[in-house]
């Protein structure tokens, strides 16, 4: 019992301690720990973006600490520290039947694994969606916190009304908002599919106990090729075993192969220490010496490899043909400093940057970049401008996707260019009064000004108002003017990619 108690509370405050990194990857949140440094973790995420950029990334050694331990210790990661791996457990139901036996489905995973990998290799890391960090990292970023921010703002709103709750509400709140909740509600326009990812990832449990981990996890895949030749080992000790079967029947990753002596392959034992701890005879040890665990039934095949490799092409081939990567959409507005390809090569679609936005303007891409940029953040003005004086993002980036820029160079590369609609425009079409955009630009030179223009209505005298015109020369995309516009629905004046770039 001792090594199942030592495990669940490392799983524990490992997980509180991810929990925490992506919380505070504020702006102005603690740099020392935050889900930049959490993704640095990473092997996959580290060997994908070496292949899609051809250069390692440096900032990645963490990772490299990481498959070092493997070597020697097989896949205590999966079992001990991974944040989607401890939710699986926490989820997972009693089943008395694996429904996804075979080796088939066991081979699955690397599948996945040189998919994703194929894909980088031809410069596209789209397929890193699936990698369980960055699937953490989104799914806290885009659902929970804000899922979260939303119902307690409620609850607070529901008491308030409460004369005695009051000062209650008022002290929680100034100890809320900020490091965990936000005063301006923050909405994705991914949630729902991420909601259905995560819950369809959670509902695997149904089939087989860690069904994710047993049978898609590409980074898993990964740490089990390295665990083949680990240097620890679990073996059997044949003369005192009984045969009872409860270490193959409680294994959370069906690990143990009765019809083998109870022997398991190194690659699929993720070091939970739940058969040492069961086995009545103390049959059960874990060694260390070196053995390459090959020849199982569910073995990577050549064919898979090679089969990763031609189907990322053919994705990446698909990618490059579609409209969208010839033609881009005007309003694709990507964080300031960033080149379209570069990001596309260098992105993990891990949220770090759409966390960090103090104005939750940058969010997940969709349909509108193509499957390529799936998930790669776009700003949408309308919902949070780029803050003038803030290069948080860039910051936040774990491989340099989006270039940490100083704000002087910030300024000098514009995101894109605001233009007005004058249909819409409340003073361009003689409605009435408005100089909205024109008080908000943050520029000290304003890039919106005003100039006076005579409009006459039938059986009306002629009025003069201040209508606003654009100086594209100063302008720096920022999208303060479109979030602040009054015109409802499509603002007046929106934001798009300079057409004369």
């Amino acid at each position: 019992m001792a090594w199942r108690h030592l495990r669940r509370t490392v799983q524990v405050v490992a997980f509180v301690a991810f929990l925490l990194a992506v919380v505070y990857t504020l702006r102005d949140g603690p740099s020392l720990w935050r889900a930049d440094i959490l993704l640095r973790l990473d092997p996959l995420a580290g060997l994908s973006s070496a292949l899609a950029g051809r250069r390692w990334p440096l900032l990645f050694w963490p990772a490299g600490v990481l498959l070092l331990a493997t070597l020697f210790l097989g896949r205590f990661w999966c079992g001990w520290l991974c944040p989607l791996g401890t939710l699986l457990d926490w989820t997972s139901l009693p089943l008395k039947k694996d429904r996804l036996q075979g080796p088939f489905w066991r081979r699955f995973k690397y599948g996945v694994l040189f998919l994703v990998l194929g894909t980088a290799l031809w410069g596209s890391l789209a397929l890193l969606i699936f990698d369980p960090l960055t699937i953490f990292v989104r799914s806290v970023s885009t659902l929970l916190l804000p899922g979260m921010n939303w119902a307690i703002t409620q609850v607070e709103v529901a008491l308030y009304r409460v004369p005695f709750f009051e000062g209650i509400v008022d002290r929680l709140d100034s100890i809320l908002r900020g490091p965990l909740l936000t005063y301006k509600q923050p909405s994705y326009e991914g949630a729902l599919f991420l909601a259905a990812f995560v819950g369809g990832v959670l509902a695997l449990n149904l089939l087989a106990q860690r069904a994710w981990c047993r049978y898609f996890c590409p980074l898993g895949a990964f740490l089990a090729l390295v665990s083949k030749v680990s240097w620890l080992k679990r073996t059997v000790l044949a003369e005192r075993c009984s045969s009872c079967n409860l270490c193959s029947q409680k294994c959370p990753v069906g690990a143990i192969d009765s019809q083998r002596g109870y022997a398991n392959d190194g690659a699929e034992c993720i070091l939970c220490m739940d058969c040492l701890d069961r086995c009545p005879s103390s049959a059960i040890s874990f060694r260390g010496h070196w053995r390459l665990d090959w020849g199982w039934p569910h073995d990577p095949t050549r064919r898979q490899v090679i089969g990763g490799l031609l189907g990322g092409l053919g994705l990446v081939v698909l990618a490059n043909v579609a409209p969208k990567a010839q033609r881009p959409v005007p309003y694709l507005l990507r964080p300031p400093g960033t080149k379209e390809e570069e990001l596309l090569r260098r992105c993990l679609r891990c949220g770090a940057c759409v966390r960090i936005c103090p104005t939750h303007g940058l969010q997940p891409s969709l349909a509108e970049a193509g499957w390529d940029g799936l998930w790669t953040p776009v700003l949408v003005p309308r919902l949070g401008n780029c803050e003038y004086s803030c290069v948080a993002c860039g910051e936040a980036c774990p491989t340099g996707a989006i270039p940490q820029l100083t704000l002087e160079t910030k300024w000098r590369r514009p995101i894109g260019k605001a233009y007005i609609n004058r249909t819409l425009c409340i003073a361009w079409s003689g409605r009435g009064d408005c100089i909205v955009c024109e008080e908000v630009c943050p520029l000290p030179e304003k890039a919106v000004v005003l100039e006076k223009r005579s409009f006459s209505q039938p059986g009306q005298e002629p009025r003069v108002l201040q209508v606003p015109v654009v100086l594209h020369e100063r302008c720096v995309g920022c999208g303060l003017c479109e979030n602040k516009c009054p015109v409802h629905g499509e603002a007046a004046i929106r934001v798009i990619l300079d057409p004369l770039s």
